[in-house]
């Protein structure tokens, strides 16, 4: 018989009761404290994608906020007025909410004084004139000493300015020098210290695709960054002739005016001037002025206050494919001078009305945007080797290149010109859809009617007009004029170059020649 001895049955039994007490707690539901394993939170390795956090803390403090005052004087007194920003209480939209608060303001509390009378006058309350802020932009420092870039509709209004710097320092500004025609300014920041200032970066080797970094103040906020893609170059926007922008996607607003675009590498490629916005604000698409036209006009500015440009006195068009065929050229391009003005530089080297001008010191001209940049690009005095297309082969003229005037209206034609009363003695010459009639004067035919559907209606000729040639042949009478196209069509020619003229200013236009 087996026998437990005392100590054994001392541990049994105290094995069955742990084991009995922690089934009684099971069966109670008495609680149990254990560690519960737990999961790792959630973390991902970031992909590698470009920060810009090492330009703009390396550019931003070269990066200023613009503000341009001006001298106004009082119109009235009545204890107070509103301003917005510079926008004045009628510059405010009518479905405005502040609009409606100030209207029942001025009706509760500013009629008041209104009707008293004198406190309107006020004469013991001398009236001066005060300075008023008018625009707000951005710019930013080309040197040490305290020049800076900015754009002339920011400052053109101005005649107080003043620098709000990355620190929120103001400081007084001066203007140096402005140029209309780029819409670029220079200020000069007259302080003892050195200032934080940026390179301008060869444009020319940005390409479509490359990072930007836009800096400026939209909206007045100041010190605000955005980035983006270079979306185009060359872009013309019709802001003048020399426009050649680059067109960036970044989000460039209101007061972003002036203000650097920026590479990777801190460098400016470009002058943020101007936005496509039917809203008012952003939609993705920005222009900035090219570094390369930067620069050298700011030099200039810095000089002389001012930028001399070269001048050919001559109205000038576009080359289309109707007129390069009507002229026998290869291809559609080159500047195709309508009418040299009297005693300019091209009228002294002997440019003519229809030659075309295809390079200037042998560097090809794609239209006039192009000719115009280059010819200005060229000091005043300078002579100038110009290569035209005339009677139907390429020759060469030299031109000294005088001062563009300052006050130089656009060389483009009117599109919009009265009718004149027909005169007597018309022509019909149904394969233009003209009617044409010899001018009193006996300088070329006048035309009397221009056929709806036409050739002639498409390319925008109109009663009134005045055809002074026809593939650079003077027309005085229809049977001359006929005789031309006929001797053009004989050649090979699919199309006519008629010079056109209306209101003192000429123009070419190409008419399809039907041979059938």
């Amino acid at each position: 018989m087996y026998t437990k001895s005392p100590k054994k049955a001392n541990r049994l039994l105290a094995g069955t009761a742990i084991a009995g007490i922690a089934a009684a707690m099971l069966a109670v539901g008495v609680p149990m404290h254990t560690n519960p394993a737990l999961a790792d939170a959630v973390k991902i390795q970031a992909p590698q994608a470009p920060s810009f956090a090492d330009v703009v803390e390396a550019v931003s403090p070269a990066v200023v906020s613009v503000r341009v005052s001006s001298d106004v004087e009082p119109v009235a007194n009545n204890g107070f007025a509103f301003d917005f920003n510079g926008r004045g209480f009628d510059d405010l939209p009518e479905d405005s909410p502040l609009r409606r608060f100030f209207e029942q303001f001025d009706r509760q509390f500013g009629g008041r004084d209104r009707d008293r009378g004198p406190r309107a006058e006020r004469p013991d309350r001398p009236r001066h004139g005060r300075a008023r802020p008018v625009s707000q932009g951005s710019g930013f420092f080309i040197s040490e000493d305290g020049y800076l870039v900015t754009n002339n509709h920011v400052v053109d209004d101005g005649t107080a300015f003043t620098v709000i710097m990355d620190d929120g320092t103001a400081l007084d500004a001066k203007l140096v020098g402005k140029d209309p025609r780029t819409d670029l300014a220079v200020l000069k920041v007259e302080e003892a210290r050195k200032f934080t200032y940026v390179d301008f970066a060869d444009d020319s080797k940005v390409r479509v695709g490359d990072w930007v970094v836009a800096v400026g103040n939209p909206f007045g906020l100041g010190g605000s960054v955005t980035a983006g893609i270079v979306s185009a170059r060359g872009r013309d926007i019709g802001a003048g002739p020399y426009d050649d922008f680059i067109q960036v996607d970044a989000a460039v607003n209101k007061g972003n005016s002036g203000g650097p675009t920026f590479n990777l590498e801190g460098q400016v490629i470009g002058i943020n001037t101007a936005i496509f916005s039917p809203s008012g604000g952003n939609v993705g698409i920005a222009f900035a002025i090219p570094a390369s036209t930067a620069k050298d006009i700011v030099q200039d500015l810095i000089r002389d206050g001012s930028v001399q440009r070269g001048w050919l006195g001559v109205q000038i068009q576009p080359v289309t494919e109707d007129i390069a065929e009507s002229l026998g050229l290869a291809e559609a391009q080159g500047a195709l001078v309508t009418q040299p003005q009297s005693d300019t530089p091209a009228a002294k080297a002997g440019i003519e009305s229809g030659d075309v001008v295809t390079a200037v010191n042998g560097e090809t001209v794609e239209g006039p945007r192009e000719l115009a940049r280059k010819i200005g690009n060229i000091e005043p005095g300078k002579s100038v080797d110009l290569t035209i297309w005339r009677d139907g082969k390429s020759e060469k003229k030299t031109v000294t290149l005088g001062t563009l005037p300052m006050d130089m209206a656009s060389a483009s034609p009117e599109d919009n010109q009265p009718e004149e009363e027909a005169p007597s003695a018309t022509t019909t010459l149904d394969d233009f859809g003209l009617t044409v009639v010899p001018s009193d004067d006996g300088a070329g035919l006048v035309i009397t009617d221009v056929a709806p559907d036409s050739a002639a209606s498409e390319r925008g000729l109109r009663a009134g007009d005045v055809i002074l040639s026809v593939n650079n042949q003077e027309v005085t009478d229809a049977d001359q004029m006929v005789a031309v196209i006929d001797k053009a069509a004989k050649d090979g020619r699919k199309a006519a170059l008629f010079q056109v003229e209306n209101d003192s200013r000429s123009r070419f236009v190409a008419l399809p020649i039907d041979q059938g």
